[in-house]
Parts: C-alpha cells; sequence; structure tokens
C-alpha cells in the first residue's frame, strides 16, 4: 500500500514537473516578445520619441527592455530548479513570480492614472518642437523625424496645418513657404508654398491625433501581452506551491 502511495505520489511530482517546465518555456518566450517590443520601440520608433520632450516614452522602451530580461532570467531559473527538483530554488523563483506580478500591477495602476497627464503634455510639447526646433540650427535630426512623422502618417502639423503659421522657421524663411514640403501628398522642392486641400494633408487631421491613436494601439497590445503574462504567472505560482509541497528539502 505504501509502494502505491509512493509510486501515485512520484507520478504526481513527475506530471507537475513537466507542467511547469512547460509554463517556463511560455513564459520565457513571453519574456522575448517583450524585450523584443523593447527594442523595436527603441530602434524602429526612436525618431517618434524624440519629438515627444519627455523621457517617459524612453523610459518605458527601456522598463519593457528590463522586464524581458527579467522574465528570461526568472524562466531560465524556473527550468533548473524544475528539472534538478531543486526546493530552495523553486522558492527563490516562486518569489521572483510574485515581485514580478506585483511590479505589473503597481506599473498598469500607474499608467492608468498618469495616462491623462501624459496625453496633455504630449499634446503641448509636439506642437512645441514642430515651432520652435523645426529646420533650426543643430535641429536636423528632429526636421528629419518632423518629416517622417509627417509622411508616414499622412498629417501636417501638430493640431492641423495652421500650427505651421507660428513656426520660428516659416516666420524667418524668404521662400515664402506655408508648410514643410513633408506636408506635402507628393513631396517636392517648394510644394509648401501651396497649402490647398488638394496639395497638402489639410483635411487628413494633425499629427497628433495620429501619434496618440499609434502610441494607444500600442499600448493595448502591451496590455494584453501583460495580461496574458500575468495569468501565465498565475499558472505557474499554483504549479510551483504544488511541486514545493511535494518535494522533500534537497541536499544542496
Amino acid at each position: 500500500m505504501e509502494a502505491r502511495y509512493k509510486k501515485k505520489n512520484t507520478c504526481g511530482i513527475i506530471c507537475l514537473k513537466y507542467l511547469l517546465f512547460l509554463f517556463n518555456i511560455c513564459f520565457w518566450l513571453a519574456g522575448g516578445a517583450v524585450l523584443a517590443v523593447g527594442v523595436w520601440t527603441l530602434v524602429d520608433k526612436s525618431d517618434y520619441i524624440s519629438l515627444l520632450n519627455s523621457n517617459f516614452y524612453s523610459a518605458s522602451a527601456y522598463v519593457l527592455i528590463a522586464a524581458g530580461a527579467i522574465v528570461i532570467v526568472t524562466g531560465i531559473i524556473g527550468c533548473c530548479a524544475t528539472l534538478k527538483e531543486m526546493r530552495s530554488l523553486l522558492i527563490v523563483y516562486l518569489v521572483l513570480l510574485l515581485c514580478i506580478f506585483l511590479l505589473e500591477i503597481t506599473a498598469g495602476v500607474l499608467a492608468y492614472i498618469n495616462y491623462q497627464e501624459l496625453d496633455n503634455e504630449l499634446r503641448q510639447n509636439l506642437k512645441l518642437t514642430m515651432q520652435e526646433k523645426y529646420q533650426q540650427p543643430g535641429q536636423e535630426s528632429i526636421t528629419l523625424s518632423v518629416d517622417k512623422l509627417q509622411q508616414e502618417f499622412k498629417c501636417c502639423g501638430s493640431q492641423n496645418f495652421s500650427d505651421w503659421t507660428e513656426s520660428q522657421w516659416i516666420q524667418r524663411a524668404k521662400n515664402q513657404q506655408l508648410v514643410p514640403d513633408s506636408c506635402c501628398k507628393t513631396p517636392s522642392a517648394l510644394c509648401g508654398r501651396r497649402d490647398h486641400p488638394s496639395n497638402i494633408y489639410r483635411l487628413e487631421g494633425g499629427c497628433i491625433e495620429k501619434l496618440e491613436d499609434f502610441i494607444q494601439s500600442q499600448l493595448y497590445i502591451l496590455g494584453a501581452v501583460g495580461i496574458g503574462i500575468a495569468f501565465l504567472q498565475l499558472v505557474g505560482i499554483m504549479f510551483t506551491c504544488c511541486l514545493c509541497r511535494n518535494l522533500k528539502e534537497d541536499l544542496y
């Protein structure tokens, strides 16, 4: 009878081990996805980040990279602890899972609370950046970023094309430009002298709305990924607790 119980108990531990190992693979892949999103934000969307005059968005990308790296390391620790059946290492892994879970909740609450304030900051900063730094000496990267933004999102100005009338570059220009050439639907030299809707993105809305929609869509994706990871963590915590209860103290 005792032998049957031990055999049943051993089978249960083996099942838990493989379930937890499978969870760690999924957790590791999720961490890789978060890390990739952070790197993609810095590399591919760095031009837009430079327009915002705020450290929040670049800091968010670095936080994603750090979070992805921590999740990957945690997943590796979980795999080692599971395969070696080390109870002490499983406890370390369980504590790391709980800490990451609490940090995710805290970050989510703070992001929800501060979103409106950051939205207002984004609106103000983008307009000032366009009006004060476009085509100014030493601001070549800003100029290129603004041109790329207007062409990629098919927009003109922060709120609308009339924002450019207050631009330092427009006010000082001697070439009768009304808007930058990047506002034109078919960009060419000095095409910004004509601001008719057939020539420029006049009726399509300002860049701030397009950029907000883009950022919001990315936040929805990150939110969905975050919820998925949080669910995985709860499953992992449950499996880890079950395995810890069934394992004897290791000898290490």
